[in-house]
């Protein structure tokens, strides 16, 4: 593993990122909510003040948890997670498959239909916790297509490489990817 470190400046906060290799070629800066409730909270906050109105927060498992969380408590709304793998209180759940390039091979994602159901007809906004290359961003989308959400938003802290440059994505702070 390398020792080198991406300093992050973000929502009024600084963060030393671990670069870590994901090939031959490229490294990645680590951003990692769990246990930082401080930056968790500082991007919550920001990112609400950016976001049009909504009626549900929908987040994939798991690293974005944190972040849905306090942004569900600062703004009142719901949060729901879409998980990994199937609950057995799951009510006819709904599988996307997705590729992601902090995850290896491709994951399937689950939502069932006792949380999906609320989505019909209301206001969804998409939390992540990094945008790269959108395929996380793409299978919330169809599952938030499959129960009839209407999506008025995707946002995450961070957009990572090429992610910074799209238009229909709210984010605080760009993080760039390291080639080698």
């Amino acid at each position: 593993m390398s020792s080198e470190y991406y300093t992050l400046k973000i929502a009024g906060l600084e963060r030393k990122l671990k670069k870590f290799p994901v090939s031959d070629k490229l490294d990645i800066a680590a951003f990692i909510l769990f246990g930082d409730v401080e930056l968790t909270e500082h991007c919550a906050k920001e990112l609400l003040k950016r976001v049009p109105d909504f009626d549900y927060i929908l987040t994939p498992e798991a690293k974005s948890i944190p972040l849905a969380y306090e942004m569900s408590r600062l703004s009142g709304k719901k949060y729901i997670v879409i998980r990994k793998s199937v609950k057995v209180y799951m009510d006819n759940p709904v599988e996307i498959s997705e590729s992601s390039i902090t995850t290896k091979g491709s994951q399937h994602l689950y939502l069932g239909h006792e949380d999906g159901d609320l989505l019909k007809d209301k206001k969804v906004l998409i939390v992540d916790d990094v945008i790269s290359t959108g395929e996380s961003l793409a299978a919330c989308k169809k599952v938030a297509d499959a129960f009839g959400a209407n999506i008025v938003a995707c946002c995450a802290p961070l957009a990572e490489g090429d992610a910074a440059e799209r238009k229909d994505i709210i984010f605080l702070e760009k993080l760039p990817l390291f080639f080698k």
